[in-house]
């Protein structure tokens, strides 16, 4: 008789943590986040842009670069960041070509990557935004914060560049 009950205690202990496992591994599976960007999260992205931002992300193919867009919808309008990243056969070729956007403006910012410029982006269709243009290693990095909303207090110069060189650190680091 005794071995029957060790038998059944044995039994129901197994069947208790084999439950327990699925309850924790079930538990899990809701907290990841739907955004698979590599570089830059969404909780980081809605700091920058000041309000609950949602991600969307395509990844790098050969020849392909991988982009992620970050954005938030208000009422004036609407506020994006922009992070496209590159594999390209002479990043310090690409590189070059992709400062060349900001043109004269270009302001070297240290301690990001290899390499990294920021400059004020060209203000195209009530678009106001800052560029940021870096290399780590072999890869080149641009990130755009802009904003359709009319005055928009994130335009202003300094508070652009201070977001713009978190989201740089948060991307070259990330690339590390």
């Amino acid at each position: 008789m005794g071995i029957r009950i060790r038998w059944v205690r044995r039994m129901i202990w197994r069947s208790i943590t084999a439950l327990g496992l699925l309850v924790l591994l079930g538990m899990s599976l809701p907290a990841r986040g739907e955004n698979k960007c590599p570089w830059l999260n969404e909780a980081t992205a809605s700091s920058l842009l000041d309000a609950p931002a949602t991600g969307a992300y395509t990844g790098i193919g050969q020849f392909q670069p991988g982009t992620c867009t970050f954005s938030t919808h208000g009422e004036g309008g609407t506020r994006t960041l922009t992070i496209v990243v590159e594999i390209p056969l002479d990043a310090h070729a690409r590189e070059g070509a992709m400062k060349e956007q900001c043109g004269s403006d270009a302001l070297s910012i240290r301690a990001i990557g290899n390499e990294a410029w920021i400059c004020r982006a060209s203000e195209q269709h009530g678009r106001g935004s800052s560029l940021v243009v870096g290399r780590v290693r072999n890869q080149v990095f641009s990130i755009e914060l802009s904003s359709t909303i009319k005055k928009d207090p994130m335009l202003d110069w300094d508070r652009l560049q201070s977001r713009s060189y978190l989201a740089a650190e948060q991307v070259s680091g990330n690339l590390f």
